[in-house]
């Protein structure tokens, strides 16, 4: 995995396949159904962070150099922060 939406999208499809079994039952969907959920919540998480990051970018092309100053997080840390 690359870490990309659309790698997200490929474990979303790939969960709803698991759970589309027609043999699928009792306990073994139960486990699924679990792991669906905990797919769907970290899923849930990813998009929350991607859409903040597009938040952030929108607001820095908009205001430009005045918004940098209260998005310390789009700057990379100083030199010797980064080597702790």
């Amino acid at each position: 995995m690359t870490n990309r939406i659309s790698d997200l999208n490929n474990h979303l499809f790939a969960q709803i396949d698991r759970l589309s079994k027609e043999d699928l039952s009792g306990e073994a969907l139960q486990d699924e159904v679990a792991r669906g959920l905990a797919i769907v919540k970290i899923a849930d998480a990813i998009c929350d962070n991607a859409r903040l990051g597009i938040e952030a970018v929108k607001l820095v092309n908009e205001m430009g150099d005045r918004a940098e100053k209260y998005l310390p997080m789009l700057n990379p840390p100083p030199a010797s922060d980064a080597q702790k």
